[in-house]
């Protein structure tokens, strides 16, 4: 169980990175924390609120239901982060989130905008990518993430796309980490004119690089709740 202390403590450790990291970009660059609470209990969701943090993200459909639940009296802002299973895409509409980071294929988006269509609903995505082209990520190819971005923009109306995802290559080499942020945020800044707002990159043993390379969205969870 984290304490209020810790909380604070660990608050203020990412933001201060963050800061380091942006103002090195610009001081016009924002970059949203979101803290990622899948290992985390609701108490400590708690807890990190009243240190100041309020947006959070999950990646079970049920867990998102649990805490929100649980939680409902707080103003928590709710992401969405997991690969969406088809059979749980109606539960998730009903949990309205803020945001649904991983769209990752044309085939789940189609899906999902026939579902919310059907609910007279919109939802708030981003296009994942496996920039690092690893078997064992999900997302869209980036050679083909434009041409996707731009299907979804046209053929469902229901989704309501502003920016893109990716994560970090899985390895310890800083440059093809790097080279990973630098084809994600390359793509994101293709579609820009088209309304993409978020460029979500970075994790908690990543997000400094990812910062560098352009990201204005981080997910990280143990930063906060360790």
């Amino acid at each position: 169980m984290i304490t209020k202390e810790l909380a604070v403590k660990n608050l203020d450790k990412v933001i201060s990175k963050v800061e380091g990291a942006r103002l090195r970009i610009s001081e016009h660059h924002i970059v949203k924390i979101i803290g990622i609470s899948k290992y985390s209990q609701a108490d400590e969701i708690s807890t990190l609120y009243s240190a100041g943090q309020r947006a959070f993200g999950e990646n079970k459909v049920q867990d998102l239901k649990e805490k929100m639940n649980t939680l409902e009296e707080l103003p928590l802002e709710w992401h969405f982060v997991g690969r969406l299973q088809k059979n749980k895409i109606n539960n998730l509409i009903d949990l309205k989130p803020t945001l649904m980071h991983s769209l990752d294929s044309l085939e789940l988006a189609t899906e999902l905008n026939k579902k919310l269509e059907a609910k007279k609903t919109t939802m708030k995505c981003l296009l994942q990518i496996n920039s690092a082209k690893e078997d064992s990520k999900s997302g869209v190819q980036p050679e083909e993430a434009v041409e996707i971005y731009k299907t979804i923009l046209d053929n469902c109306p229901n989704i309501k796309l502003v920016g893109v995802m990716s994560i970090g290559a899985h390895v310890d080499e800083r440059a093809i980490i790097k080279a990973s942020f630098d084809t994600t945020k390359k793509i994101y800044d293709e579609l820009t004119p088209l309304g993409a707002k978020y460029c979500s990159m970075g994790m908690s043993g990543d997000f400094e690089l990812a910062i560098a390379c352009g990201s204005n969205m981080i997910r990280v969870g143990s930063s906060l709740f360790k």
